[in-house]
């Protein structure tokens, strides 16, 4: 079947309600013990979150961009950690959708669709994140497989999943650099190793580790699309949505932030009349829903866009910097409001705080995003 949009949004609803009462009651719990919530992960494979935007001729579900965005923004508004767990998922499968040999597709994405497979994306190094080209992790053709030699860090998805898409030098002494980067489908297995888990100021509960590969050996026929030399061009085909990801958990954030700024500030008093009625609360109030609703707008139209096929690099990256902005701003606003009980982990917002910095930095840093953004706007209206 196809869905149509009543039915994409009744499923908006659908996860919405879920999460209001399966992953509320419970975020606090996990994210205080830094514990992997198993439970959790079993309900979004019942639901069909790690087949979200799977074609579904693969088993997925096939949903569009921006109502997969709305998703993430529902998830987000309540705890932003458990989006990593289907997004790094999601990234993998849209880029062995995009550009695997049928084989590949066949081989993984029903498998991922369902959540039997679950996936992550193997990019950044201890010495490499925003700038890929300078990765040291080699795979050397011997044969019929790949011989892997190197590590990786801040995997999101790696500790509890199966496999990762793995960027590699194939061709180390290439010019330019990128022209000798590859992407393998990298299953777990002899060489690969899991080092441990990050502790992280926020996101917590989520498996994110440092991996090591050596002597790590990979089935030439797990080349992403079977050539070599393509795997940078197939890691910046991925930005847009994964971008459009990044925004909709900074706007969830942002959202979920001025709930609770919204409530507690009705409900607590100084100087004999609730906080909401006091000029300088109500001009944070406004400030964030502006800056919360403005941002949920601008990865409407870069999803609209994605959908459509058209061009978004520059509309995917002002929404990731509006919305990564805008949950920061809200989150940090909010714990002005709560005052001295945002630092108490009985209240909610802290964890809202700790979150909203790192889709500042993940998928782009917001300072090289600026730099996107003025290129494009200049490339587009040259004089």
């Amino acid at each position: 079947m196809n869905f149509n949009h009543d039915e994409q949004q009744a499923f908006v609803d659908a996860v919405e309600t879920w999460v209001h009462k399966e992953l509320k009651p419970v975020a606090r719990k996990f994210d205080l013990a830094d514990e992997y919530p198993h439970e959790i992960v079993e309900q979004m494979k019942e639901m069909g979150l790690f087949g979200a935007t799977i074609s579904q001729q693969y088993g997925g579900l096939g949903l569009s961009a921006w109502t997969y965005a709305q998703i993430v923004i529902k998830v987000a508004s309540v705890w932003m950690a458990p989006c990593g767990i289907f997004n790094s998922h999601l990234i993998m499968a849209s880029a062995i959708e995009r550009n695997g040999t049928e084989e590949q597709k066949r081989a993984y994405l029903p498998r991922m669709a369902s959540g039997a497979y679950r996936g992550s994306i193997g990019l950044t190094e201890p010495n490499a994140g925003t700038d890929l080209q300078a990765i040291r992790t080699i795979a050397r053709r011997i044969g019929d497989h790949y011989e892997v030699n190197g590590a990786k860090t801040w995997i999101t998805n790696s500790m509890h999943g199966d496999g990762t898409l793995l960027l590699v030098k194939t061709s180390p002494d290439a010019k330019p650099a990128h022209s000798g980067m590859s992407l393998l489908i990298a299953d777990k297995g002899p060489g690969f190793t899991v080092v441990g888990k990050l502790k992280k100021m926020g996101y917590r509960a989520i498996d994110t580790c440092e991996l090591t590969f050596v002597d790590y050996h990979v089935p030439c026929t797990k080349l992403l699309g079977g050539v070599e030399g393509r795997g940078f061009a197939q890691v910046a085909g991925g930005l847009e949505l994964g971008r459009i990801n990044v925004a909709a958990r900074g706007a969830g954030i942002a959202e979920g932030a001025l709930k609770l700024a919204l409530a507690y500030a009705q409900e607590r008093t100084a100087f004999g009349k609730p906080i909401c009625q006091h000029q300088a609360i109500q001009l944070k109030l406004a400030d964030m829903a502006t800056r919360a609703e403005a941002s949920k707008l601008l990865i409407q139209q870069a999803a609209t866009k994605f959908d459509r096929g058209e061009r978004c690099d520059l509309e995917a990256a002002m929404a990731k910097l509006s919305g990564s902005e805008a949950g920061a701003f809200c989150a940090e606003e909010a714990m002005r409001i709560f005052g001295g009980y945002s630092y108490s982990v009985e209240y909610e917002i802290e964890r809202y705080y700790r979150d909203a910095l790192l889709m500042c930095i993940g998928e782009g840093t917001n300072e090289i995003l600026r730099q996107v953004i003025a290129r494009q706007l200049v490339a587009r209206n040259k004089i």
